[in-house]
């Protein structure tokens, strides 16, 4: 047996912008009768502290990429920051069990989530993480602008597009990816992670940051099913249409109706299914 493990890139970088995002690992390969030792590239899936202003506010297990869209993106859409200019500086610092990332924002922003904090502790036993799934339900946000409408041979487009975008997927198969579509149904950024919301907060994190976008003209594409906080995440951007490769779950479809998102799924090729705001989508003209 050949010993791989010599192989193996070093487990935690000092700087966080090299930790690699795939760890060649020692693997067994199985066809039938036949085998194979050999490596393969598996994606990392880290501990990711988001600290604002000095204090702790979650940990996310997340592909260590495009590190900083992430800490944006989280804290758009998660209603902490209300604008991209409330986030002063950003740093992403190794730390023993993982990667932490140090946001400085607005003190006005700051003392509204501390304020939040205070709200949410002591209110169940079910620990912190249930007690954040019930306060993002009952989290206000406005209905979002009435975008043009799209065209569905776009979206077709856009999924042709996916797979050569998706590179950590092609290698490991393991991630999910977001993308920003124009309405000529091009994918214009393209974001990925192990977990999908991860991957959404990346995308908008990036879009915030450039600032050469516009929500009305084009769609979000995810190429996992569509959860209630992916439709909250997108509506906080004021995203009128989220397109996914699987099905939405029935909050996501009660959100997105009342919300004004064009919510479709099981966009197959030329084939998907609108669940709510069908206006949003008309049938392919050409």
């Amino acid at each position: 047996m050949t010993d791989l493990s010599c192989t193996l890139p070093e487990r935690a970088p000092h700087d966080p912008a090299q930790w690699p995002a795939l760890r060649p690992t020692p693997v067994l390969r199985i066809d039938g009768g036949a085998t194979e030792r050999c490596l393969d590239d598996v994606v990392e899936e880290v501990p990711v502290a988001l600290v604002f202003n000095g204090i702790s506010h979650a940990v996310l297990l997340a592909t260590p990429t495009d590190l900083e869209d992430l800490a944006l993106g989280f804290a758009l859409s998660e209603g902490i920051l209300q604008h991209r200019g409330e986030l002063y500086e950003v740093d992403c610092l190794a730390a023993p069990q993982g990667i932490e990332i140090r946001l400085q924002i607005a003190t006005e922003r700051f003392v509204a989530l501390k304020e939040r904090r205070r709200n949410l502790a002591g209110r169940t036993g079910c620990g912190l993480c249930g007690i954040e799934s019930l306060e993002a339900l009952a989290r206000p946000l406005r209905p979002v602008a009435p975008a043009h409408r799209i065209d569905a041979a776009r979206v077709a487009t856009a999924l042709a597009e996916l797979p050569a975008r998706q590179r950590l997927r092609e290698t490991t198969g393991a991630v999910h990816a977001a993308a920003w579509v124009d309405g000529d149904g091009h994918i214009v950024a393209l974001r990925e992670d192990v977990g999908r919301h991860n991957a959404l907060d990346k995308l908008l994190g990036h879009l915030a940051a450039d600032r050469q976008w516009q929500t009305g003209s084009g769609f979000v594409l995810v190429s996992s099913r569509a959860s209630y906080e992916m439709v909250q995440k997108v509506a906080a951007l004021g995203i009128a249409c989220l397109v996914a490769v699987s099905a939405p779950t029935a909050l996501a479809v009660d959100l997105a109706s009342g919300l004004g998102v064009t919510l479709a799924g099981f966009a197959r090729g030329r084939r998907l299914v609108v669940y709510a705001h069908p206006q949003g989508l008309r049938p392919s003209s050409d």
